[in-house]
């Protein structure tokens, strides 16, 4: 595999989708599509009647006619569901989930990977997240049997995915520790995935996976030699994401410390080291930040193969983000008026969350506050042991008093934000709910968001993936044929 020097980031539910991928590969880099709530959306591009067909189109590639089938019957809907009708909404994962749920979850990988590498022969990756942890077998066996080139994973310390990797290539059944807190030091909580009870005879169809790349996504140097002291399969390299990148950070280092505005920390404690990390012999992209050429040309220069980039993409004409929200949040751009906004408590998992502040979104107090809480996708659920030995399931954005009963703390619920939801009303899919709230967007960016200005120049309002690769690796960047039209 050639390495790129540009990957465009994994970002939020559908915003990094198989056109803004494809468009990316096209040109020579690393298109990656998001795997994350990535049912959900399969469904809800169903029931708005698959414009252009695509997902139709990919499901026929599907090498058992009959599970696909079956999510057509579900979902689709010719011609479109009524706008305030609400979607659908797969049953939220738990440690045991049926075996419709899987396959969902994984024709849903697979449709956005296949339509992401359709047409061309560029790489794909998939992002997908360790804090989001039920879905991950499904996911990967899905995106895997559409060849996906790459994988990437980050929010969390991934070791389990390369042996995995190395498993799911010839269909063996593969298992997933999963944190659950409270758990004792003998206890082994795990959920199975086995392709064959998931997909009857799909092995004898396909026959062998190819195996994709894995770079999971680091802040530190301890963390990637701790993926490697403890990976039973093979690593490829790694993104190094700095705190100055979009969506979720990593906490400080040594404890959260809050600025004037009541935003985390960072000091000299939270720089990689990059001696340390060329020493470990590996290929790695530096991202959080690198959205210039001169900022390209320095990560090159430290030893780095390349960046990785996220804003710049996210706001291009190719992401996933519904187009009027888009619009708006580029026009404060243009007003020099966006802002970003290091949460400490947005995120539901404890992370610290870049928010972009952008009215009629739950960025706003006003919205945020008249917004009843609800946990009805529960991407980021957290597992918990109750005191007779069982599995509870619980989120700090869920109501208040349901999270208190289940064991949780006031505290904890403070300012929280149900991101399923917000991200997905963000790729604009936005639930409507049966006592008329229309699910609010949020949308996450870098600390660099001015800098898309640059694509704004000469009166535009609007800039293509091709804008961003052009600018980032220089004017003589063209789309190679050979990778298709």
């Amino acid at each position: 595999m050639y390495l790129p020097k540009i990957i465009q980031g994994g970002m939020g539910v559908a915003i990094s989708d198989w056109r803004l991928a494809k468009a990316v590969s096209r040109l020579g880099q690393l298109g990656v599509v998001t795997g994350t709530g990535v049912n959900r959306v399969l469904a809800s591009r169903l029931m708005d009647g698959d414009i252009g067909g695509h997902v139709r189109r990919a499901l026929a590639g599907f090498a058992l006619p009959d599970p696909a089938q079956n999510i057509i019957n579900r979902y689709y809907t010719a011609g479109g569901k009524t706008p305030d009708a609400p979607y659908k909404t797969p049953v939220a994962y738990s440690i045991h989930p049926s075996k419709s749920l899987d396959q969902l979850t994984a024709i849903a990988n697979f449709v956005e990977v296949f339509l992401a590498k359709e047409g061309h022969s560029g790489l794909i990756g998939i992002n997908l997240l360790e804090k989001v942890q039920m879905p991950n077998l499904a996911s990967l066996y899905g995106a895997m049997l559409a060849g996906v080139d790459v994988v990437l994973m980050g929010a969390g310390i991934p070791t389990q995915i390369p042996g995995i990797l190395d498993k799911l290539v010839s269909h063996q059944p593969v298992s997933y520790r999963i944190d659950v807190l409270g758990a004792g030091a003998d206890d082994d909580y795990r959920i199975h995935f086995d392709p064959e009870h998931i997909f009857p005879g799909i092995a004898r169809l396909v026959g062998q996976l190819k195996r994709p790349r894995f770079l999971p996504i680091i802040s530190s140097v301890v963390l990637a030699k701790a993926i490697l002291k403890r990976s039973d399969g093979q690593v490829d390299g790694f993104v190094v994401e700095g705190p100055t990148a979009g969506g979720h950070n990593a906490p400080p280092r040594g404890g959260v410390n809050l600025n004037e505005k009541g935003e985390p920390i960072y000091g000299e404690k939270d720089v990689v080291d990059l001696v340390k990390l060329r020493e470990l012999g590996l290929p790695f992209w530096l991202a959080g930040g690198y959205g210039t050429p001169q900022q390209v040309e320095a990560a090159m220069a430290a030893g780095a193969a390349g960046v990785q980039v996220g804003t710049a993409f996210s706001l291009c004409n190719e992401s996933g983000m519904e187009p009027g929200l888009k619009k708006r949040q580029l026009h404060k751009v243009l007003d020099e008026e966006a802002q970003v906004y290091t949460s400490p408590l947005a995120s539901p998992t404890g992370f610290p969350f870049k928010v972009a502040q952008l009215e009629g979104t739950l960025s706003d107090p006003d919205a945020y506050g008249v917004r009843k809480r609800i946990c009805d996708l529960g991407f980021l659920r957290t597992l918990f042991k109750k005191e007779d030995g069982s599995l509870g399931y619980r989120c700090a954005a869920e109501p208040v008093d349901a999270f208190i009963k289940k064991g949780g703390q006031l505290e904890d619920t403070v300012g929280r934000a149900c991101l399923c939801n917000t991200l997905v009303a963000t790729a604009g899919f936005a639930q409507h709910r049966g006592d008329g709230y229309v699910e609010q967007p949020l949308v996450t960016s870098g600390d660099d968001l001015m800098a898309v200005r640059h694509f704004l120049k000469m009166g535009k309002t609007s800039y293509s993936a091709e804008d961003v690769i052009t600018y980032l690796l220089g004017p003589f960047t063209k789309p190679n044929p050979a990778l298709g039209a």
